[in-house]
């Protein structure tokens, strides 16, 4: 991926590229696709504001007839714990018109998967990883099932299934494959930052290679959460706020004696360029992350230049692709596989997992081929 707006910096560069295409693990053959529809951007129809959108069609309608089954509190301020109580404990009316929207977003789901598949990036993906908000729901999981049945229905031979990890907690995890794992060697936990568009989490990411040394049981120790979109902050105080969010987790680290390796993995919407400036897909971050005066990598190293002994080190990574990254030592059955992020837009990536004579051709070792 090029860049006409690499720009250099004072500070010491990176030795690792931001929104790298061929990581440890897996190439990244795509992500941040902004394909467009009559309506505007299709992926806008399987987000969740389209849910919302969806659910207060349906509401309307019936309540022509009578009563809203809902009651007269606004989607959009029905929460997912609201939803799944009046799904599973609510009277038959409230629970169908909550079916019906699933059902409906599951078609628009399937429609919006159907496309994807046919780009030339995404050709012969066998699994789907479904990440973002509304996984952490039952109606999210019925959404995600639904949408997979419409699609075996119609002989589209695809695995989807939910990420494994909590919302909060796939986007800080997936942050460990975007360096080699020699880099964390002799650590047992690294700083990761989620950033998106109503959210902004950080927190310490516990390796616990002893128990797996693929990191499939790394867990979130401690985590913050700032909810932006409610402050609607502007961008200094979005970058001073999580400074000082990453300077109490370091101290935290501290506390806990964890031996935290010199090491920031960011998750951001948009595309990200190598020097780590966001060349587009940045609209729904506080302020204007997309000027070519901003660089986040850079503004946390000026403020953080080192953690314990040594230099810190900063990779930045699109979003979704991080959150599905959080999936890769479960999905190595597969070649092609993609992630698809519900949240307030709906982000998206595509990977081929790398071989093993690939992986070991990184490490400096003698692969199949050279012998």
């Amino acid at each position: 991926m090029s860049s006409k707006r690499t720009r250099k910096s004072d500070m010491p560069a990176s030795p690792l590229a931001h929104g790298g295409k061929v990581l440890s693990l897996v190439v990244v053959d795509a992500y941040n696709a902004e394909m467009r529809s009559p309506e505007g951007f299709l992926g806008d129809r399987a987000s969740r504001r389209a849910f919302q959108a969806i659910l207060d069609d349906w509401r309307d309608r019936v309540s022509r007839a009578g009563d809203d089954p809902l009651g007269e509190q606004p989607s959009e301020e029905l929460g997912k714990k609201q939803l799944d109580k009046l799904l599973t404990e609510g009277d038959g009316e409230a629970a169908g018109v909550i079916h019906g929207a699933i059902e409906e977003f599951a078609q628009e789901f399937a429609q919006v998967i159907r496309r994807f598949l046919k780009l030339k990036d995404w050709k012969h993906t066998e699994a789907i990883v479904v990440g973002g908000g509304m996984r952490t729901s039952r109606i999210g999981e019925l959404a995600i099932g639904r949408t997979s049945v419409l699609l075996k229905a119609d002989g589209i031979d695809l695995d989807i299934k939910p990420i494994r990890h909590h919302a909060d907690h796939a986007g800080l995890i997936g942050c460990i494959q975007l360096v080699p794992s020699w880099i964390l060697s002799g650590h047992d936990s690294i700083l990761a930052v989620d950033i998106g568009g109503s959210n902004i989490r950080a927190g310490i990411v516990e390796l616990r290679r002893k128990r797996s040394p693929d990191f499939d049981q790394a867990a979130v120790g401690h985590f913050e959460l700032w909810r932006h979109r409610e402050d609607e902050p502007e961008r200094e105080h979005a970058v001073q706020r999580l400074i000082d969010m990453l300077t109490g987790l370091i101290k935290r680290a501290e506390k806990d004696r964890a031996n935290l390796a010199p090491f920031i993995g960011i998750g951001c919407p948009g595309v990200i360029l190598p020097d780590g400036s966001i060349e587009r897909g940045g609209q729904n971050l506080p302020g204007n992350w997309e000027h070519k005066s901003f660089n986040l990598p850079e503004r946390l190293r000026e403020a953080i230049p080192r953690i314990g002994d040594h230099e810190t080190v900063i990779v930045m990574h699109n979003d979704a692709v991080v959150q599905g990254l959080s999936e890769v030592p479960s999905m190595r059955e597969y070649e092609h596989w993609g992630v698809l992020t519900i949240g307030t837009g709906l982000g998206n990536a595509r990977f081929t997992n790398r071989r093993k004579e690939d992986e070991e051709d990184e490490d400096g070792e003698e692969s199949d081929d050279d012998e």
